[in-house]
């Protein structure tokens, strides 16, 4: 459905205050800047922050939505034949080799890292953010895999894939706060990753799959074929 202009005007009132917001926390720290300095300098009033904005931590935590469901997203995408936890490598990798944000692996990310560890109320939202990360992605891997609601296998799926992306996003922040350029830290940290995910694939590799599309006139998966007629 095309966006309606009321709609587009909300959407981008919202993230002019999340920019200017994060600007702001990101230049003097989260708990030494107000609502009431982001309304004035984003020229509306604290009503209408509030009105996109439930508290403070979501405007410094706008993309938390999309973080959250950024793996289960990769596995309900994931290619024909291709595999929960192959899916995510294959996103991992393609948001390292672009710098982007997602994995908290671009420029700057050191500096959000920073904010988050001065600020409890922060560090707090965050590890919600992972406790809610590793739910939906449990939920999709029971989904797409048809699980009986007492099989815990999701659930232990869905922990191992989390604790090797936050192990990993983890390291690159430490070194990046520590000075090093992110650049190099990603040419190094490709050798962690793939270290990684080839641990994880080990174990839970084949769990998962996508589907191979059928192919007319020959057996579906599972189904023995026929014997042809003597």
């Amino acid at each position: 459905m095309e966006e309606g202009l009321r709609e587009r005007k909300k959407r981008e009132t919202r993230q002019r205050i999340a920019d200017i917001a994060m600007g702001l926390f990101l230049q003097r720290g989260f708990d030494n800047v107000t609502v009431a300095e982001v309304a004035r300098a984003a020229d509306v009033s604290v009503n209408t922050v509030f009105n996109y904005f439930r508290t403070k931590e979501d405007m410094f935590l706008d993309r938390s939505e999309e973080t959250e469901d950024l793996l289960a997203r990769a596995v309900r995408e994931r290619r024909a034949g291709e595999t929960a936890a192959e899916a995510v490598r294959r996103d991992f990798f393609e948001a390292l080799d672009a710098g982007d944000w997602r994995y908290g692996m671009s420029e700057g990310a050191d500096v959000f890292a920073q904010r988050v560890r001065e600020s409890p109320a922060l560090q707090s939202r965050v590890r919600m953010l992972d406790v809610h990360r590793e739910e939906r992605l449990a939920r999709t891997l029971a989904d797409e895999t048809d699980a009986d609601p007492d099989d815990l296998t999701p659930r232990l799926v869905s922990a191992q894939i989390c604790a090797v992306v936050r192990a990993l996003t983890r390291h690159f922040a430490m070194r990046q706060m520590a000075g090093e350029p992110a650049a190099l830290i990603r040419t190094d940290i490709r050798k962690h990753a793939e270290r990684a995910f080839d641990l994880l694939e080990h174990g839970i590799g084949g769990y998962c799959p996508r589907p191979e599309p059928e192919t007319p006139g020959l057996p579906h998966s599972g189904e023995r074929p026929t014997a042809a007629p003597r």
